[in-house]
């Protein structure tokens, strides 16, 4: 008796997928509105759902693409989240992904150097990275209280929320910084500094690190800028924190869901976030039980470019949104932010409503934000495939009046 079940052995599956990844798709058939009583088969799945997947998707790699903080991927990661998928593999049961750990062990030792960490793990993004160090702050020094800018991202809120902690909301300077000036003792409480805030790309002033009882820094955006020698300066002083998380899904080029959660006493901090149990062979450490092994295509990524790939490209970014301000500044009709410092560049028309402007651009191109009540257009230096000198002349067709979309 054949017991192969073909739906676990792909034949000529994959390399049908992958063909369809080179496809356009304009058009795209209906999906059945109930769940089907009979299947029809996965290569006529896979024609059906490549134009809703593939086709309506925002591609981010896109040469007029610069809106937000998601890049492109290299294709090493997309190979190898496709072994990831095919073992299942779960980093809660050591025996069922023993290269799985190491590689997260791996990549944790080679990258918690650049921040003055010891150690640490990995998740499926900042917003629970960022628990996991409020977690370990309430746990390991009896924190009540937590205080972030009125600019930090809303996990830290949600994170206290969670943890039932209070929320202590500090006003920004006219850079969009938290204001030192503005904190009373902190000597008790858990400080948290964001690295590159979501709508301007703004550092808190981390020179702070190390005055409250925990410090924690939200690096998820600029935390990769510790490897480049021409922008490590702009985190000096993060060294002296007691957590750092990053997400590597954004200037580490990885896919959904990848982050780091990195501890200066790791053994400290997973005194408190480890759990056991009569079915676990070793402690689970974090918030998360089961979790795929996001570490590999990071290693991949990591051996394929070297520190210096992961540089380049970081470095390319920031020179693009460099030109773009700078080019942005000629225009007496725009008004810039202020210069960006980790590649976000925010400004916005004089002479139209910032929607209108909007509007006629290629959908992609930019984003808006909100800042002083008003709405700004607002371009993140992610994607380093775009092509800057297309995206600066397509906003000075719309300047001055020329149409475009």
């Amino acid at each position: 008796m054949n017991n192969k079940d073909k739906s676990f052995s792909p034949d000529n599956g994959l390399e049908h997928a992958i063909n369809l990844l080179r496809e356009v798709f304009l058009e795209q058939d209906e999906l059945p509105d109930t769940c089907p009583d009979i299947g029809i088969g996965e290569l006529d799945t896979l024609n059906l759902l490549a134009p809703h997947v593939l086709g309506r998707a925002a591609h981010l790699g896109r040469p007029d693409v610069f809106a937000h903080m998601d890049p492109p991927t290299p294709w090493i990661t997309w190979a190898t989240a496709l072994w990831n998928a095919s073992l299942n593999q779960n980093l809660l049961h050591p025996a069922t992904a023993p290269f799985a750990i190491e590689a997260e062990e791996k990549v944790i030792k080679w990258l918690t150097p650049f921040f003055g960490m010891n150690g640490g793990h990995m998740c499926s993004g900042s917003t629970v990275a960022n628990l996991t160090a409020l977690w370990a702050a309430r746990d390991t020094k009896g924190i009540r209280r937590v205080i972030a800018s009125e600019s930090a991202h809303l996990s830290i809120k949600k994170s206290a929320n969670i943890l039932d902690l209070s929320y202590e909301e500090i006003a920004t300077n006219t850079h969009g910084q938290l204001d030192s000036e503005q904190l009373d003792d902190i000597s008790d409480a858990c400080l948290v500094l964001t690295a590159g805030t979501t709508a301007t790309g703004e550092i808190d002033p981390l020179e702070l690190a190390g005055q409250a009882k925990w410090t924690h820094v939200d690096a998820a955006w600029t935390g990769p800028l510790r490897l480049s020698p021409t922008h490590a300066h702009l985190l000096n002083d993060i060294n002296k924190a007691d957590s750092v998380s990053i997400s590597a899904h954004k200037w580490f080029f990885q896919p959904k869901d990848s982050a780091l959660i990195m501890f200066q006493d790791p053994e400290l901090a997973n005194s408190a976030i480890s759990f056991g149990g009569g079915y676990l062979a070793t402690p689970n450490i974090g918030v998360q039980g089961s979790r795929g092994a996001a570490a590999i295509p990071l290693l991949a990524t990591l051996i394929a470019w070297g520190k210096n790939g992961i540089v380049e490209h970081i470095d390319k970014s920031m020179l693009m949104a460099n030109k773009l301000a700078s080019e942005l500044a000629k225009e007496d009709s725009i008004r810039l932010w202020a210069k960006p410092k980790t590649g976000i560049t925010v400004f916005r028309p004089l002479a139209c409503s910032t929607e209108d402007f909007y509007q006629r651009l290629p959908e992609g191109m930019l984003s808006t934000c909100i800042l002083q009540n008003k709405t700004w257009l607002r371009s993140v230096a992610a994607n380093p495939l775009a092509d800057i000198d297309t995206i600066i002349s397509t906003i000075y067709n719309v300047i001055h009046g020329n149409n475009t979309g």
